[in-house]
């Protein structure tokens, strides 16, 4: 086995119909892994492990459309009954999938939208993590993915709750890193800066703000979601194997600077 062999692997990544879950969805394949795309849409969700199955999985591998919204606990468990069905098991989980409907002062976020960010991005990992977690405690071998952001790091005059939400994910991981350890299941965080996706058009589209932000990241430039998901097969296999409750910062250095 080679340090990044994904070879007989299962993994869930939700998310995965686009942005960051889509490019660790591919990497993953290509690396060997059988891979359960999932996010809200159905048709989104096959056409994204069509394309999966045609040009990144050529291991004998393959990859399955499973929808599922995460903000429903009786969906995740869907997710994890019909995953472990399809393959036998779950090895790598990568909580991906987040929202952010508000962006503003913090004093002025509707409680609904308030309550929608911490449900999906907290609690749904919280959830989706306990029901997969006791079979790789079985086996003794398992990796939990999180995917953060540099904004749960810092304060922010208008993604305040979203910051929140993302610092939780950073202690979600030590948390789960320190109670499953003993098991040899390891949880860790990734936290992107800011990454070419549809998710942040809004903080790269426009020239002006995008100039400003690339002038103080030392790579001068903004990141693409294949090198976030390098990081995340990284974690999924052996090239991983003794990091564990840790939240690895890829954002160009601009935390540095």
């Amino acid at each position: 086995m080679t340090l990044f062999d994904m070879d007989g692997k299962t993994a869930v990544i939700t998310g995965s119909t686009k942005g960051i879950g889509k490019a660790i969805a591919e990497r993953m394949a290509e690396h060997g892994a059988n891979v359960v795309v999932s996010s809200r849409k159905a048709d989104a969700c096959e056409a994204v492990a069509a394309d999966i199955n045609e040009n990144w999985a050529k291991n004998g591998n393959k990859a399955v459309p499973i929808p599922c919204h995460i903000g429903h606990k009786e969906q995740l468990q869907q997710l994890v009954d019909r995953s472990t069905e399809t393959f036998g098991k779950i090895d790598v989980l990568v909580c991906n999938a987040a929202v952010n409907p508000y962006f503003g002062p913090s004093k002025d976020i509707p409680d609904e939208a308030f309550d929608r960010i911490m449900d999906c991005n907290i609690k749904s990992n919280f959830w989706l993590c306990n029901m997969v977690v006791p079979q790789m405690i079985d086996r003794k071998d398992g990796s939990i993915i999180i995917v953060s952001s540099i904004g749960g790091f810092k304060g922010s005059p208008s993604l305040g709750a979203y910051g929140i939400s993302k610092a939780a994910d950073m202690q979600l991981a030590r948390v789960l890193a320190v109670e499953y350890g003993p098991h040899n299941v390891r949880a860790n965080a990734i936290a992107p800066g800011l990454i070419r996706t549809d998710f942040a058009r809004a903080l790269w589209e426009d020239p002006d703000n995008l100039k400003k932000r690339t002038a103080t990241t030392p790579l001068r430039r903004i990141g693409e979601s294949d090198e976030i998901a390098g990081v995340a097969v990284m974690l999924a296999t052996k090239a991983g194997s003794f990091l564990t409750g840790q939240t690895i910062t890829v954002d160009g250095g601009i935390r540095v600077a």
